[in-house]
């Protein structure tokens, strides 16, 4: 979107409601010998078509390399059809206004593929999608642990080598849910995760990367 400063008015105002003079103020935690002095050489300003070009000009020169680190999303396609099944407008615009934090769309939307792998499947229920990511993975163990009629236990095993964010995140998902969480050494040296046989028997679930 465009770029539309403030006026000085604006400044002023603002800098009224923080009790302070100036907009160097807001700066004064920086050390005075690591601020940059005198003017930025800036070239002349761009029309924004030219900044588009510009920008993907220098984009082409980013190397694509293959993604082998993992631990967070990776390349993968996606058909044109579910773009333009998702940009429909009583999917897109469709709202309801007693539930801000949802758009009435994509509860439709939800209705009708647990409807569709409903019929597919044969099934009488079915789950619809959850958030991707950490917030996936804390709702898997919650259900593992729910779910375990075994022996009642509530502890995930998860592999060391798990997305450190996921990990936080399911961290704070759980730690009020009774859940623990015990991580098992990854070897960088041989790919390999040694689950210990003991914690096994016991866990409810395992947490494994994948890819």
């Amino acid at each position: 979107m465009p770029f539309i400063p403030h006026t000085q008015s604006d400044i002023d105002a603002m800098l009224q409601a923080i009790g302070e003079t100036s907009t160097a103020a807001l700066f004064d935690e920086i050390p005075d010998d690591m601020r940059f002095k005198g003017e930025l050489n800036l070239p002349d300003s761009l029309s924004e078509m030219a900044l588009m070009r510009l920008m993907q000009q220098r984009a082409r020169r980013d190397e694509v390399a293959l993604n082998f680190v993992g631990a967070g999303a990776y390349e993968h396609h996606i058909p044109a059809a579910v773009w333009d099944l998702t940009s429909r407008g009583e999917f897109m615009t469709a709202y309801t206004p007693y539930q801000a934090e949802a758009s009435q769309g994509t509860l439709q939307l939800i209705y009708e593929f647990q409807t569709m792998i409903s019929r597919l499947t044969g099934m009488e229920v079915a789950n619809a999608s959850v958030y991707d990511g950490a917030s996936a993975l804390a709702e898997a163990m919650l259900m593992a642990v729910r779910a375990n009629k075994k022996n009642k236990s509530r502890l995930i095993l998860v592999a060391g080598n798990l997305n450190p964010r996921y990990l936080k995140a399911c961290q704070a998902i759980v730690k009020n849910q009774g859940l623990e969480l015990r991580s098992v050494p990854f070897s960088s040296e041989t790919g390999c995760i040694e689950w210990p046989v003991s914690d096994l028997e016991d866990a409810a679930a395992l947490a494994i990367a994948y890819p």
